[in-house]
């Protein structure tokens, strides 16, 4: 039975009682008030799902914050805009930023393991849920506006670590965290929360053109100059990485199991491929592998900084600067031109950019991206052999 709640007058005049007072505004679609108190009331929307026949409901909360008589119709339009959204095919279950930030970082780790969610998740920590009132608006309440004053935030605040910390964040910098908000969002999306990504389409778009090729190449005369003015720690972690075009990150997180000696194949952990993957390492390299595994636990890290731990990016930056200067690289040689370097070596000698992308963990499209000015070189030379 419905009642008349749309004036203040005939809401004051509603008896006290748990059940709420209806208001019909279509077809199986009902706004309603809990009157439980003298002194106030909270609104909530019900709507009759068809396919289950059974009732939904929506709390509204007691838009106390708006005068008494602008109540009934603000409440009628949050209703009527969940209605909408549940006619779309959008999902009962609504869901605040944080909720969604969440979601995507177990549906990662279900889908990519640790290290993928565990990275999504600390993005999440220093980016989103840092800022209370942003995290806590409902998805199907988030606006252009929202997210573009997010972005504006991020943009403004200064690269935490490495060699350009205090400065402003990169293109490159900011492409990857709004990656993962992005991601997390589309999963949403996808999932049904809301049924339009109108909020973010457009103000989580990525910079272009912000990762740009590799452009410091060192040659051999200047790869072992380089390894040679390193200390011995970080000496035998770059040879390792001139031999086989691993991500810094991926080197540094084998350990003694990664590498059977027997065979002299290297098992690569999940990295930003993806998956795990087996190398078959040539013999002058496999015999370099086994003497940095000899007596160590097989989960015990292959290569280590001078103080017995895992080397990360704080630490080879630090040392690689230092080495780099001693050895008169160009200023802008970076642990990443090592693997850079080797990956140009591999496109020179012609091999296909297939088996390269399989070596460095990555896909055939961004070989091409970032090397299709040699391998087009390559194709014609391969041309100009067929002249008659």
């Amino acid at each position: 039975m419905t009642s008349k709640i749309d004036t203040v007058s005939s809401r004051e005049r509603l008896k006290l009682r748990r059940e709420p007072y209806w208001h019909r505004i279509s077809k199986g679609n009902y706004l309603g008030v809990r009157k439980m108190t003298s002194d106030g009331y909270t609104w909530m929307a019900r709507s009759l799902d068809e396919g289950t026949r059974k009732q939904v409901y929506k709390a509204l909360g007691d838009l106390s914050t708006l005068p008494d008589h602008q109540r009934f119709d603000a409440a009628s339009r949050a209703a009527r805009e969940w209605f909408e959204h549940l006619g779309k095919g959008g999902s009962v279950k609504t869901m605040t930023v944080a909720e969604t930030c969440k979601k995507y970082v177990q549906h990662l780790r279900d889908t990519r393991g640790i290290k993928a969610s565990d990275d999504a998740q600390a993005r999440f920590r220093r980016h989103v849920l840092n800022d209370v009132k942003f995290a806590a608006i409902e998805l199907t309440k988030l606006t252009p506006v929202h997210v573009e004053t997010w972005r504006g935030a991020l943009r403004a605040k200064p690269t935490p670590t490495g060699p350009n910390k205090g400065c402003q964040r990169s293109d490159s910098a900011m492409n990857r965290d709004l990656n993962a908000f992005r991601a997390a969002l589309n999963l949403a999306f996808k999932d049904g929360v809301v049924t339009s990504n109108f909020a973010w389409r457009a103000k989580l778009a990525p910079a272009k053109n912000a990762d740009k090729r590799r452009d410091v190449y060192l040659d051999l005369r200047q790869r072992r100059k380089l390894i040679e003015a390193a200390t011995p720690a970080l000496a035998a972690f770059l040879r390792c990485l001139a031999l086989v075009p691993l991500r810094p990150g991926a080197m540094a997180a084998l350990t003694t199991g990664n590498f059977d000696k027997r065979l002299g194949v290297l098992t690569v952990g999940k990295d930003k491929a993806g998956s795990d993957r087996k190398l078959h390492l040539p013999d002058i390299t496999a015999k370099l592998f086994a003497a940095h595994c000899k007596d160590k636990l097989p989960d015990a890290y292959i290569f280590t900084n001078s103080a017995g731990r895992p080397w990360g990016r704080d630490t080879w930056g630090y040392q690689f600067r230092q080495a780099a200067q001693r050895a008169g690289m160009p200023e802008k040689s970076t642990t990443y031109s090592v693997r850079h370097s080797v990956i140009t070596d591999l496109i020179h000698a012609g091999v296909d950019s297939l088996t390269v992308a399989q070596l460095a963990g990555t896909s055939v499209a961004m070989i091409e991206k970032h090397y299709g000015h040699l391998t087009r070189n390559h194709a014609r030379s391969a041309l100009a052999a067929l002249a008659l």
